[in-house]
């Protein structure tokens, strides 16, 4: 019997673009049957979060692998305000259901410790479901609420989840 590859998280910078941008259009394409967003005329996807992640002051972007293998993402910002925000998150299909996604959650806001928030879309069950999860484990006086989205009216309200970490 193997073990199982360990999931290692690191904070990205420009070496780990190429790897990033690809998982973010998987990420983006998923997310797409949620907010009915279409690539741009090139056939990519906005990618700002992303930008940000890897250069702004207050973000920070991670890589998560399994071995050689990136399996996902997050996106963080507020890291320097009083309420931080996992503002994207992602990991590959193949890699679900195998608890990296909450290895992955509670090892980045452990090393951020305070109030944190994150916004899905009830439509997307699994998010949802996951976000649900986590921020309950993580925090039993965590709180949900519905915002609508700034500036794209046509969409439905996110879900905000919010949650602290010691």
């Amino acid at each position: 019997m193997s073990t199982p590859t360990p999931l290692t998280i690191t904070t990205a910078d420009e070496q780990h673009r190429p790897q990033l941008e690809q998982l973010w259009t998987m990420f983006r394409h998923e997310m797409s049957a949620f907010t009915g967003t279409l690539p741009d005329e090139h056939g990519r996807f906005r990618q700002e979060r992303l930008d940000a992640g890897l250069s702004e002051p207050g973000w920070s972007a991670h890589i998560f692998h399994l071995g050689p293998r990136p399996v996902g993402f997050a996106v963080l910002r507020g890291l320097d305000k009083g309420e931080h925000v996992i503002s994207s998150f992602f990991i590959a299909h193949g890699a679900r259901r195998a608890h990296i996604g909450r290895a992955a959650v509670s090892e980045l806001t452990a090393a951020h410790p305070g109030r944190w928030t994150v916004a899905y879309q009830d439509r997307n069950e699994v998010a949802a479901k996951f976000w649900r999860t986590v921020a309950t484990e993580l925090d039993p006086a965590c709180t949900f609420e519905h915002r609508a989205v700034p500036g794209q009216p046509e969409l439905p309200s996110d879900s905000w989840t919010r949650f602290g970490v010691r």
